[in-house]
């Protein structure tokens, strides 16, 4: 019989990894403190069980973390387990990258990550409870035109195992997820990328913006699909480190550590238009 859990997840909006999961466990008769930037975007359906509780949570603010640590706390239900699935993505060559959005990213999906670990620290380790982060395989491989995302990701699991070892003696377990392709809102969610006048990379704006709006690239899976595979990883007893979770994952694990580096570089760069730039080049 499974352990009936009380869960924090950040980033429920509307048909998103987040807002399934919070669905999933609460179905489950798991206590669930769903919480999203707008919580308008929260679904009704979740928004009306009876154990679901409806938190506005800005992970880019200490002030607003800070408060809704403050209404967990006071509501006396306790915490297991934490789980950062908030963040966004931002597609665009580094070399036109507004450093400005770029900030705003890291704020989001990397300082948001450690501002609600510290803000909920001291109730986790109460319960000697989980952190569950959720990272991505474009972590480990490099892909063109995500690699600020990218980087963040990496950043992630950087800090998602040190805290793995860093919270150890205080009973509190750490898994990061490495994500792979999911059909959600992900990419509707992002705006399409404008290159800036002059960029080296007008050519091709349109093949950017369709791996922007997710029309190139691998398909993904079902988030109902992905959302059963974690569960275990969240309210199973023993759970702890870096796990693959997803479509491709298991492929991006294989090759991220075996496949030698320039057949790796082919197959990222596949499709991304890096060849016409290259005729381009040679033809002027």
């Amino acid at each position: 019989m499974t352990i009936k859990r009380t869960i924090l997840i950040t980033g429920c909006s509307a048909d998103g990894i987040g807002a399934v999961l919070a669905l999933t466990l609460a179905r489950q008769g798991h206590y669930v403190f769903a919480t999203a930037r707008n919580t308008s975007k929260i679904p009704l359906e979740l928004k009306n069980l009876p154990n679901v509780s409806i938190i506005a949570l800005e992970v880019s603010s200490t002030e607003s973390v800070t408060e809704a640590a403050k209404t967990v706390e006071a509501s006396g239900h306790g915490l297991d387990v934490l789980v950062n699935n908030a963040g966004f993505g931002y597609t665009m060559p580094l070399l036109d990258v507004d450093i400005h959005r770029a900030q705003d990213l890291y704020n989001a999906n990397v300082w948001g990550v450690l501002r609600t670990v510290q803000a909920f620290a001291g109730q986790l380790i109460k319960s000697k409870g989980r952190i569950v982060n959720m990272s991505s395989v474009g972590a480990v491989v490099n892909t063109p035109w995500i690699g600020t995302y990218a980087s963040s990701k990496a950043a992630v699991n950087s800090i998602s195992e040190t805290l793995r070892l860093e919270l150890s003696p205080f009973g509190v377990s750490v898994v990061t997820v490495m994500l792979g392709t999911v059909a959600t809102p992900f990419h509707a969610n992002e705006p399409v990328p404008e290159l800036p006048a002059g960029s080296y990379y007008a050519s091709i704006s349109e093949t950017i913006a369709k791996w922007a709006k997710g029309e190139a690239g691998p398909k993904g899976g079902s988030t109902q699909d992905l959302v059963n595979s974690l569960v275990p990883d969240i309210v199973a007893s023993g759970r702890n480190g870096v796990v693959w979770r997803g479509v491709n994952s298991g492929i991006v694990r294989f090759v991220s550590r075996w496949a030698p580096g320039f057949i790796l570089n082919g197959m990222m760069s596949m499709g991304q238009g890096l060849d016409e730039l290259v005729n381009a080049s040679s033809e002027s």
